[in-house]
């Protein structure tokens, strides 16, 4: 969409992406063991939720934001965050970790801009994120 100068540009449609990440991403700098979540739109994107969920048995984890202007070349950390330990069981619910973003507090993402995750142990059934954005 052609961008016209003074004129708002609003969100078009609800998103959602997924990713799964299952080998520890020990490195901050490189896109080494990170997983591709989403690509900003043509005119940027608004991420207005993340989540994540591990898919098996977890030791407590840090759990990794980046945002890359050159699709995982140039690797910036911009969030963090710990899921605790879980055994799983049938008999309990599982705990989902949130990143913080919301409608009120949304993360604003330029055109183009690349989103990646990563985990900091690795877990073979995976730690999966939940992402809902727009484009703009």
């Amino acid at each position: 969409m052609t961008v016209t100068p003074n004129s708002i540009i609003t969100a078009q449609a609800l998103k959602s992406a997924n990713a799964v990440c299952t080998a520890a991403k020990t490195t901050y700098a490189d896109s080494t063991n990170a997983v591709k979540l989403l690509t900003a739109g043509a005119n940027g994107s608004v991420l207005y939720g993340l989540k994540a969920i591990p898919r098996a048995t977890v030791t407590a984890t840090q759990l990794q934001l980046y945002r890359s202007p050159d699709n995982g070349t140039t690797m910036y950390l911009i969030n963090s965050g710990v899921m605790g330990a879980y055994t799983l069981a049938q008999t309990t619910a599982v705990p989902v970790t949130d990143m913080g973003y919301s409608e009120t507090g949304p993360l604003r993402i330029a055109a183009g801009d690349t989103l990646w995750v990563g985990a900091g142990v690795a877990l073979a059934g995976g730690i999966s994120f939940d992402a809902q954005y727009e484009d703009l």
